[in-house]
């Protein structure tokens, strides 16, 4: 690829961040203006210091993504080991697939009932809930291919020079399984984390994540704040990437 074709191609990539950036920091942008009247950063004191705002929706954001991909990565691993073990499991395995048949507000339409007789609907625990319907199959189906004949004998291996279960658990399987296990833990975040419609059904407008905060301030017609957000929601994706890359892909390439 030529040298001018790639610096086009990296501008178009960081255009929309770095356009984020620049409204998230401008005030009173109004057209026909090239530039906003006004650079401060007062946008962003106001839209994280302000009470319920973007800083208590930022970690509440963070912590019901990690905790979905936490307990959905850890299901997901056990699950799927399980299901790839017997035929059967194999068959019962098509079955991760059926919750992406349905868009997921029409999923969260068809789970509302049940939600409602558990008395969760508006609270964090149902939101939590709600998105590991989501996030946990999709980790048995990302997991169920690192169950593979190699792996088996592997551990055959291990057992056949005198590794106990518990041994050849943590001393073969689990390092064998990190990679797969970073990346898996990596991919929930991330559908956890930009999730919009099991959230909104769900938790009724009342469990405020940062997906929601973008779409009620562009409702708003509020642009500057709606830029915050935005970067704020950017930035986890941006930096799972980085640590995608580098800890699991240069230490393949290495190996």
């Amino acid at each position: 690829m030529d040298r001018p074709l790639r610096i086009l191609l990296v501008l178009a990539i960081l255009f929309p961040f770095a356009f984020l950036v620049l409204l998230s920091v401008g005030r009173q942008w109004v057209f026909p203006a090239l530039w906003p009247e006004e650079w401060s950063l007062a946008n962003w004191a106001e839209a994280l210091a302000s009470h319920g705002g973007l800083g208590a929706t930022l970690g509440r954001s963070l912590g019901i993504s990690l905790v979905v991909a936490t307990v959905g990565t850890g299901l997901g691993f056990w699950s799927s080991q399980a299901l790839t073990a017997t035929r059967a499991g194999r068959w019962l395995l098509q079955l991760a697939y059926l919750p992406y048949i349905f868009a997921p507000v029409i999923l969260a339409a068809c789970l509302q009932y049940y939600f409602l007789v558990l008395d969760v609907v508006g609270q964090l625990n149902g939101v939590l809930l709600a998105q590991l319907f989501i996030a946990y199959p999709f980790a048995v189906i990302l997991l169920s291919g690192f169950w593979n004949d190699r792996l088996r004998a592997t551990q055959q291996l291990a057992a056949t020079l005198g590794a106990s279960p518990r041994q050849a658990y943590w001393r073969v399987l689990l390092p064998m399984a990190r990679g797969p296990l970073l990346v898996c833990f990596f991919q929930t975040f991330l559908i956890s984390w930009f999730e919009y419609g099991l959230t909104t059904l769900i938790g009724l407008g009342k469990v405020q994540t940062l997906t929601l905060a973008v779409f009620q301030y562009v409702n708003e017609a509020n642009i500057f704040f709606a830029a915050v957000a935005g970067v704020l929601l950017a930035v986890p994706p941006v930096l799972m990437l980085w640590l995608n890359k580098r800890y699991i892909f240069i230490e393949k390439k290495i190996a």
